[in-house]
């Protein structure tokens, strides 16, 4: 017998987990987190969040609330790229290593932000909590077990040293690159290791602002004396966030970065030996490049570090381990609700890991740049961030496609290919201006015109027939939504006639450009595949 009996066990509540907690939770999946540290993160880690995550936190509720974070405007910082220097007071010499471009309006609802872990976990916890999830910090998981009905996890109190038992149907390992769900499973992971070392100097220095001159830019690289220094600018300065990179290969070990010598690194970089510098926290870490080999593991399921790790550059961390929790939370809500069958888990690994491997690739070609590394044949495998970070394409078995591009297709093309995240396109309604986004959470939505001759029909009851929820939104004069600018089908790549299904997670499932013959057919063939149910009989329409 076990302690205690929950739906979802989340191991880990840094973002991904807690992401995962609150997806579930606003699915209607109640999920228990738990986490060794005992409390959230108090370092202004992981600080750049993506267009594409503002999206999910905005569908799940809670996206004013990040929004409300932001310290100004940290656009612009984005928009400042990546620089390189000889010291920070020689900031006007600056070289841009790296213009990335990161959202548009014509692409997104949602831009870019800057904001510190440290604060938007805080937000992530109480809105987690809300939608239904227990959070328990100073929890180690030291044992896992499965059988074909559900997972026993064996916890220690860190306070007490007293053990409990978890009986839950799932579990989702989101406890880091050092993952300890990952150990207990025994699963192998592939890629180049490490491959730098480096040390987060946690520090104020009120001159700092006035010497960079208020140039705005994601990260600075000063390279004077032959130590390289990344200095953040996204979250803040207080305190800043500098990192020298250092080499066990020739003796050097996190211990011997007293605060005096952090003071003298930032001092040198900074270009100005008497600047004042007070270090508040130093924090060593591993640049790496690993790639779980499997995602899915029976009921346990390995999301964010745990399941892919690499190299800062390009902020993929943290915002493609929220994506895997999103991708993961709508496919257990149905698996658990009884609408969707086993194969719609098994797409987790399939769609995720191929995305998580392409991110892990193009996080290393940006490291081999901002590093000295790169050649022209390296630098000419760098995909611009956008596509990245919102252009990604899934390839399973529940996606209804033709054909199959690479996972990281340029140039970035929205433009309703099943696979691909549905465009944006603004629509109005009776209650003012709303994106296409908006439309997408718990259900599928087949998305037609109101010159529509047979599909949204159909669809009702090859829903009922398939038990798949299904809302079907008609465009156009007299429909649900109108399209004021006229973009909807050519956005979506139909004509009038035409539909696109859309899954929870805002991406295109299947798509018809014209009409068909018998929809009902269409529709049952293409519901049994996209909730991994397999072939439903089609419902007579006479």
């Amino acid at each position: 017998m076990s302690d205690e009996n929950v739906p979802v066990l989340v191991v880990g509540a840094g973002p991904v987990g807690l992401s995962a907690a609150l997806f579930l939770g606003r699915h209607g999946i109640r999920a228990t987190v738990v986490e060794k540290r005992s409390a959230t993160s108090r370092l202004p880690r992981a600080p750049g969040l993506q267009a594409r995550t503002m999206e999910l936190f905005r569908a799940a509720g809670i996206g004013k609330e990040i929004r409300a974070l932001e310290i100004g405007d940290s656009h612009r910082f984005f928009e400042g790229g990546i620089l390189r220097v000889n010291t920070y007071s020689e900031i006007d010499d600056a070289v841009v290593l790296e213009a990335p471009s990161l959202d548009g309006p014509e692409i997104s609802p949602e831009r870019v932000m800057g904001c510190g872990q440290d604060r938007y976990e805080v937000v992530l916890t109480e809105k987690a909590v809300e939608a239904g999830a227990t959070v328990e910090f100073g929890q180690r998981l030291v044992a896992v077990e499965q059988d074909d009905e559900g997972v026993t996890a064996t916890l220690e109190d860190i306070g007490t040293g007293a053990l409990r038992t978890i009986r839950a149907r799932y579990l989702v390992g989101a406890d880091g690159a050092s993952s300890t769900v990952r150990g207990l499973l025994g699963v192998d992971r592939t890629g180049l290791g490490t491959v730098f070392n480096a040390l987060s100097i946690y520090f104020r220095a009120p001159e700092l602002e006035r010497i960079l001159a208020d140039r705005p830019f994601i990260l600075c690289y000063a390279t004077v004396g032959g130590t390289m220094t990344g200095l953040s600018r996204l979250h803040g300065c207080d305190p800043w966030l500098a990192a020298p990179v250092y080499h066990p290969d020739r003796g050097e070990t996190p211990a011997d970065f007293t605060d005096e010598r952090c003071v003298a690194i930032v001092r040198e970089a900074a270009g100005k030996a008497d600047m004042q510098v007070e270090v508040m926290d130093k924090v060593p870490w591993e640049g790496a490049q690993l790639v779980a080999e499997r995602f899915r593991v029976g009921r346990v399921f390995l999301a964010g570090d745990a399941a892919h790790v690499h190299p800062p550059a390009g902020g993929f961390g943290a915002n493609t381990g929220i994506h895997d929790a999103h991708n993961l939370a709508w496919k257990l809500a149905a698996v658990m609700r009884g609408w969707a069958g086993d194969d719609l888990l098994d797409s987790y690994h399939a769609e995720r890991h191929a995305v998580g491997s392409a991110m892990a690739e193009q996080a290393m070609v940006r490291n081999r740049i901002r590093h000295g590394y790169a050649d022209d044949a390296i630098r000419a495998q760098m995909v611009d961030d956008i596509i990245i970070t919102l252009g990604y394409r899934y390839r399973s078995g529940v996606v209804v496609a033709d054909d199959a591009p690479p996972v990281l297709t340029a140039p970035l093309t929205l433009a309703g290919e099943p696979g691909t995240r549905a465009p944006h396109v603004w629509l109005s309604t009776v209650a003012g201006r709303q994106s296409t986004i908006d439309l997408f959470w718990s259900e599928f939505v087949l998305l037609t015109t109101t010159e529509d001759t047979g599909w949204a029909e159909a669809a009702g009851r090859a829903a009922r027939a398939a038990r798949v929820p299904l809302r079907v939104v008609r465009i156009g004069p007299g429909g649900d939504h109108t399209d004021p600018d006229g973009n909807f089908t050519k956005a979506y790549g139909i004509s009038v006639r035409g539909a696109v299904l859309v899954r929870p997670d805002a991406f295109v499932s299947w798509r018809s450009p014209e009409g068909a013959d018998d929809p009902d057919r269409v529709l049952a063939d293409v519901l049994g595949a996209v909730s991994g149910n397999g072939p439903v009989a089609a419902v007579s329409s006479s």
